[in-house]
């Protein structure tokens, strides 16, 4: 679900790296946990990810910003891996390694990332429901929602995960209806 193909395949080699390095030194558990975190901050504070991709600015004052923000607030091997992608000027891929990282661990772990498009926010009741039936349809032990409201799409819901997408709609099925009708008033 990357918005740039090219960076998500640069990124992978990368992720696996640490993803390696991480089941070799037992670290795992705390390596994801600090991309979670990270992958959560990064979304609430798109300056910084504007700053860190940003070719103007040096390693030295990007790596000064990350002392400063990130260094006590992630395992020590997390934060020297950060500072591995400024010195190689890979700070740009952050974002795209910490998903292809966390995908690697999910299948591991046999976690599913589903993203959820509704016109309306879903109750817990809603939520755990789809979580319920989405563990059922895809075997998996757990399934992680990434959930965006988008009135849009006037009612229902759109699942995608991985090379799937199941579009429940109501837009979807106004489109499909004025298709049928654009051909049904042609003849």
């Amino acid at each position: 679900m990357s918005k740039n193909p090219l960076a998500a395949k640069v990124a992978i080699p990368y992720a696996r790296a640490l993803y390696d390095f991480s089941v070799e030194q037992n670290l795992m558990h705390q390596i994801t946990a600090d991309f979670q975190n990270l992958e959560v901050f990064l979304e609430e504070t798109p300056d910084l990810i504007n700053y860190l991709n940003n070719p103007l600015i040096g390693t030295n004052q990007k790596q000064e910003l990350l002392d400063k923000t990130l260094k006590n607030q992630l395992n020590k091997e997390t934060f020297k891996f950060l500072s591995i992608l400024v010195t190689r000027d890979r700070i740009n891929l952050l974002k795209p390694i910490i998903k292809s990282y966390l995908n690697l661990v999910y299948d591991l772990a046999s976690i599913k990332m589903v993203e959820v498009s509704t016109a309306f926010a879903f109750t817990n009741l809603q939520k755990n429901t789809l979580i319920k039936k989405l563990k059922e349809l895809t075997n998996a032990r757990e399934i992680r929602l990434i959930i965006n409201v988008d009135s849009s799409l006037i009612g229902g819901f759109l699942i995608k995960t991985n090379s799937k997408v199941v579009d429940f709609t109501i837009k979807n099925q106004l489109q499909r209806l004025a298709k049928h009708l654009d051909t049904i008033l042609e003849i």
